[in-house]
């Protein structure tokens, strides 16, 4: 089981390091009832911190079951995407880059 969290590539990473546990909370709290958050949270409970281009964050909303940020100090940007956790994955998200500082 995984979760995965999308943070647009031009958020500046004071802003994106926000994002993502703001992302993790939102999702848990939106699914927190789901058969599947719950065999995630049994462990162990991997996720994956990727950025996206804006071609691969709107791709990636039309996979079911997300939660959408906004970054209010960036007038209400979308900034990161956080999906439900699963076993399996569409294949773009084999293709995502993990988030790195550099």
């Amino acid at each position: 089981m995984k979760m995965y969290i999308l943070v647009r590539d031009d958020v500046p990473l004071g802003f994106a390091m926000v994002a993502v546990a703001h992302a993790s909370l939102a999702a848990y709290l939106k699914f927190r009832d789901a058969p599947e958050t719950a065999q995630w949270l049994d462990g162990p409970f991997f996720k994956a911190v990727c950025k996206a281009n804006a071609r691969e964050f709107e791709n990636a909303k039309a996979v079911e079951d997300h939660v959408v940020l906004t970054e209010s100090a960036l007038d209400g940007r979308e900034v990161a995407i956080a999906f439900k956790p699963r076993e399996e994955w569409p294949k773009m998200f084999k293709f995502l880059r993990l988030y790195k500082d550099a």
